[in-house]
């Protein structure tokens, strides 16, 4: 039986989905408010997400950006936002899917279905990263540097995720644009180079030389961890990397 996590702050919505889609044999767990929602999602690992967008407390574009940072979960946005902007929007967020209500039923169940046959076995990236240097907690947005709280940007952290999460290895800033931003349409290579600067700043490296954050001129960029770069270091404390 596959779980899925409902995100929407509709009671009537909510049911018609769980006794819909518990017919079909889904575990159906409901959440009302967008921080909610993500505590359930730390807290119950689903196959899938149902999100809605005009959600109380932290609103569904708030929501879809933080399990983007740690998981490939399937998502649907299910919304009254029926514009193409905001279809485009959402998929270029890392939506796997978007209905707009009021929806019927069919169609509900032949997407989620649809949704569920295409996806894996969703991979999750919220375990802590340390490497003696650099302290990432995905789960609370917190950083640190050297032992220092270093306050970053939803963007700088999502880009500073990505490179770790990379570590060693030369990402391109045509990749950095499809990874770290959420619409990159428009956005040139120069975007990377500026946000990176401003990065290492953040993290306290004036000195471009000094910062694990490398420049491969004409390729990309890669995060260096400690050891590679001479320091003792840890090992990720993520059994999962």
């Amino acid at each position: 039986m596959s779980q899925l996590l409902v995100i929407e702050d509709d009671p009537d919505t909510i049911a018609v989905i769980q006794a819909l889609l518990g017919h079909s044999g889904h575990d159906v767990v409901p959440a009302c408010d967008g921080r909610t929602g993500l505590r359930m999602l730390h807290e119950v690992r689903p196959d899938a997400l149902i999100l809605d967008i005009g959600l109380p407390v932290m609103d569904g574009w708030q929501v879809l950006e933080r399990v983007r940072d740690i998981s490939d979960l399937p998502i649907m946005i299910l919304t009254g936002r029926g514009q193409e902007t905001e279809k485009v929007r959402g998929l270029r967020a890392g939506a796997d899917d978007y209905l707009v209500k009021p929806f019927s039923k069919a169609e509900l169940t032949a997407r989620v279905e649809a949704l569920m046959r295409r996806a894996g076995v969703a991979s999750w990236a919220e375990d802590v990263y340390d490497d003696g240097l650099v302290r990432l907690e995905p789960a609370s947005r917190s950083v640190h540097v050297a032992g220092e709280d270093v306050r970053l940007t939803p963007t700088e952290f999502r880009l500073l995720n990505t490179l770790v999460r990379h570590a060693g290895q030369v990402l391109s800033p045509a990749q950095l644009l499809s990874l770290v931003w959420d619409d990159p349409t428009g956005l040139s290579p120069e975007r990377v180079k500026f946000a990176v600067l401003r990065l290492r700043r953040r993290m306290g490296f004036a000195d471009p030389a000094e910062s694990p954050i490398e420049a491969m001129r004409g390729v990309g960029y890669r995060y260096r961890p400690p050891a590679e770069q001479g320091r003792a270091g840890v090992p990720l404390s993520s059994s999962r990397q």
